[in-house]
């Protein structure tokens, strides 16, 4: 607990300060977030991806990344070029290696399918910070706040499984404690902090709506770490996992939030 604790505030000292400034250095720092996240999503495999193959999923995730950021709007800007070379330098290698055990089909389509996800999804991060930080910090608190609820209430009067099969210490009743007390907070950090105009009772749907695909994200992440039998994507922040444990609900958050933007 001691391990965890500590890890937590250092992770707070780090990113606050980088939060407040936003910009370059945000982008910047989530460019990095994002190395870390594709870097853990090979590394879980139960073999190695080929050294140069990594080096080109390191350099191509650079360039949608700031390829999209440097847009700034919600529409996801990728070169023709750019989707060529993608397909590609990640496709054409399984010819050229010619060995399953090395690099196979499958291993080629599970990098397509993480390059994709992360670059564009890790992007979303700056995109709304460059919107405004309150609209970043609502969508956080709705994560962070559902997540520990459910944890909690889940531990203090949780009886039903969830999807044992998947996660086996999430009950029902953390599920709806966590979304309800997440969209109560949620909702009023919104009218507070963002704007005291919205309809608020489309935007209790809305926090709802976002809670619920945030638990459901952690459990599509659950699900891939038992797929590959692993406690964490890494230990990078010990006590509480790698890059893509932290995130992972908050993803699929900033994921469904592309719809709703618009409508408050």
């Amino acid at each position: 607990m001691k391990k965890r604790v500590l890890s937590a505030i250092v992770a707070f000292l780090i990113f606050i300060p980088i939060f407040l400034i936003g910009g370059t250095l945000f982008n910047v720092a989530f460019y990095i977030v994002t190395i870390l996240g594709i870097r853990e999503f090979m590394k879980i495999r139960d073999k190695k991806i080929p050294d140069f193959i990594r080096f080109i999923v390191y350099l191509l995730i650079t360039l949608i990344y700031f390829s999209n950021t440097l847009n700034n709007d919600l529409s996801f800007n990728i070169d023709y070029r750019l989707i060529s070379s993608l397909f590609i330098v990640i496709l054409l290698p399984v010819v050229l290696y010619h060995d399953d055990k090395v690099y196979g089909v499958l291993d080629a389509f599970y990098l397509l399918g993480g390059l994709l996800f992360l670059s564009f999804s890790m992007s979303l991060f700056y995109l709304y910070r460059s919107i405004g930080l309150n609209l970043l910090v609502y969508l956080l608190i709705i994560t962070i706040i559902t997540d520990s609820y459910a944890y909690f209430i889940g531990r203090l009067i949780g009886k039903n499984k969830l999807l044992e099969v998947i996660s086996p210490n999430k009950t029902l009743e953390g599920t709806i404690g966590g979304s309800l007390v997440g969209t109560f907070v949620g909702v009023m950090y919104y009218i507070t902090f963002v704007s005291n105009t919205v309809n608020i009772f489309k935007l209790i749907i809305i926090s709802l709506f976002l809670s619920i695909v945030g638990q459901l994200g952690d459990l599509f992440f659950s699900a891939i770490k038992r797929k590959y039998n692993i406690k964490d994507f890494s230990n990078i922040m010990p006590g509480h996992g790698g890059i893509l444990d932290r995130l992972d609900s908050i993803i699929f958050v900033m994921l469904a939030f592309t719809f709703i933007i618009t409508k408050l």
